[in-house]
């Protein structure tokens, strides 16, 4: 029987939208009017490998007994029945307000798993709402953007979490046998890069087979394609992509389709390896590449592909690790690995870059170190005076990891520079070892406790 996931919110919050994204069509009908959407509507939701029944109801709202709102409000009543889970939708951008948190406790009573979606995450204007979103009690705010795609792949693990396993992975006897802990779950690695710079060789060699079809003629791979490997009893689901040109090159719909699926496997994906060519490395594409893994969260691994064929290959290999800091500042310290597709060399120090990659991804800083950073941190280089007034940082702490994101309270989040901020996210790189993942830093105003209070006339 099909796992079943209610929508719910109040109206106008993106719920038919988030719905259209997870079905793949517009089967919703989508306005700015509040209140469009008035019957429940069931669909078939795909999101990574998940499938389920995802509901679209009426936005929550309150009404006279036997009115349209008040019937409206049945009908979102009978899916919160009839679900297993339910996603808890609300406007990041716009914050809590009364009515959400009058819903919550409507969605709490329903005594059923709770997924809290801060939709319209794009950008910095929702960071605020997420955080207030913690007052619910609802747990941790998956931010989305419904609209653009964003932030699929954590919504992906929240879903994952309350779903049950698929079967057949839980009667896997031969994993028990081994040993192996059957509830570690793959790692998701999407392979990007340029047309033609060995993705599929690459991850044919993995598997010993000629699994991917594989030609001197780039653009060969089309869709994304997800194969499973057993890497010295460690599980992965590895997804070989089509090649990104750039969007002035593109002008077939198949190969835009295909870019779509790309951007698509990166947004689901944990470790994204960006596979490059050894004999045009570090090209203006595959820094924008980079910048789009690094936006999107994803831990990065930069492999470059056909060392075989460079002459001095080894004395060479030295020189990689300046040229990806100094082409990549942003993500300093990303590892970096020189391979051969062809020949297997160096495919065994990707494997494990993978796994030190995704090992920083998730890790989490304790708080107590994290302060203690943050002191030291501030007392070597104290942030800038603006406009002649000086800028007051109290503290900091972790709220995530996947990747690690920490909020810094201050007395003017608008006035910290730039410069601060990498300043800051230089410093945790270093101080706790956190080398080639994105690291996200959100600034929050502390509260005036005495703001209501008038000043007194003189």
């Amino acid at each position: 029987m099909s796992f079943t996931i209610a929508i719910i919110g109040r109206p106008n919050v993106g719920k038919s939208t988030l719905f259209n994204r997870l079905v793949g069509q517009r089967l919703a009908l989508v306005d700015d009017e509040p209140g469009v959407t008035r019957d429940r509507r069931e669909g078939q939701a795909r999101l990574g490998d998940l499938d389920f029944t995802v509901i679209d109801t009426a936005g929550l709202d309150e009404g006279p007994r036997g009115s349209l709102t008040a019937r409206m409000q049945e009908q979102t009543e009978t899916a919160i029945a009839a679900a297993d889970a339910l996603m808890f939708v609300f406007d990041a951008r716009a914050g809590l307000t009364p009515t959400d948190r009058s819903f919550a406790d409507f969605a709490r009573r329903a005594d059923k798993p709770v997924v809290l979606v801060a939709n319209k995450s794009e950008g910095r204007h929702g960071d605020a709402g997420a955080l207030e979103s913690y007052a619910l009690g609802l747990g941790d705010p998956i931010g989305v953007s419904a609209e653009h795609g964003e932030g699929m792949g954590d919504l992906y693990d929240a879903l994952r979490a309350v779903m049950p396993e698929p079967a057949e992975e839980a009667d896997a006897d031969d994993s028990i046998e081994s040993g192996e802990d059957v509830s570690r779950r793959p790692i998701r690695v999407a392979i990007v890069g340029r047309p033609n710079a060995g993705k599929s060789t690459v991850i044919n060699y993995l598997l010993n087979e000629d699994r991917l079809l594989t030609s001197p003629e780039a653009g060969t791979t089309r869709d994304s394609i997800s194969v499973e490997l057993d890497w010295h009893g460690r599980d992965f689901r590895i997804f070989d992509t089509a090649g990104l040109r750039r969007r002035s090159r593109i002008e077939e719909k198949l190969e835009k389709l295909s870019v779509a699926d790309t951007l698509r496997a990166v947004r689901f994906a944990e470790v994204v390896v960006l596979m490059m060519d050894a004999q045009n490395r570090f090209e203006e594409q595959d820094l924008r590449i980079a910048d789009l893994i690094e936006r999107e969260g994803r831990a990065l691994v930069i492999a470059v592909n056909k060392w075989d064929l460079m002459q001095g290959g080894s004395a060479r290999i030295a020189s990689l690790r300046n040229d990806a800091d100094h082409w990549l500042p942003q993500v300093k310290g990303a590892p970096v690995v020189a391979l051969s597709g062809l020949t297997g060399e160096g495919v065994g120090g990707l494997m494990t870059a993978i796994q030190a990659a995704y090992a920083v991804w998730n890790r989490r800083v304790p708080t107590a170190a994290l302060n203690r950073w943050f002191q030291q941190a501030i007392a070597a280089s104290p942030p800038p005076a603006v406009s002649g007034r000086r800028l007051k940082l109290n503290y900091a702490t972790q709220t995530k990891a996947r990747p690690p994101s920490f909020v810094v309270f201050c007395s003017r989040a608008d006035a910290v520079p730039e410069s601060y901020l990498r300043y800051l996210v230089n410093s945790l790189r270093e101080t706790f070892d956190l080398p080639g993942t994105p690291i996200r830093i959100t600034l929050r105003e502390k509260a005036n406790p005495f703001a209501h209070k008038r000043k007194r006339k003189s």
